[in-house]
């Protein structure tokens, strides 16, 4: 008496070519993807680029408060009445006028406030606090 039938021998004898085949044409079509074709240039005269100058680098003014409440435009003192005064100044002379407050760290805040206010009545294009990163 047989345990197996015929035709259950048979598959397990035959090749199954067709994941072979798959394999083959994934490699193919990577060979083609990846060659690249031979080009032909043609001698032409390229223009040639000019260089452009940069532009120099923005100058900031700097406004500090220390805690006394002595205010300084870059170095020079000057009295909270004169700054709005002297940055329409500066405004009309640089119309991208760069305005950099620093207060010292026990500064009362109603001074940069103030300055601040300056800032916004001079019309101040770019304003920006200084603040230092602690390590």
């Amino acid at each position: 008496m047989k345990k197996c039938s015929h035709s259950a021998h048979e598959s397990l004898t035959e090749l199954n070519i067709t994941p072979l085949l798959d394999l083959a044409f994934v490699l193919l079509v990577i060979f083609i993807i990846t060659t690249i074709p031979p080009v032909e240039d043609k001698d032409l005269k390229l223009p040639v680029a000019s260089k452009n100058q940069k532009d120099p680098p923005r100058k900031a003014t700097y406004v500090s408060l220390q805690s006394d409440g002595k205010l300084f435009l870059n170095r020079a003192e000057i009295k909270m009445e004169d700054l709005l005064q002297t940055l329409i100044n500066l405004r009309m002379t640089d119309p991208d006028l760069n305005i950099i407050v620093r207060g010292d760290g026990k500064t009362k805040y109603k001074g940069i406030r103030a300055v601040l206010d300056i800032c916004q009545q001079a019309n101040v294009p770019k304003l920006e606090l200084a603040t230092e990163v602690q390590k």
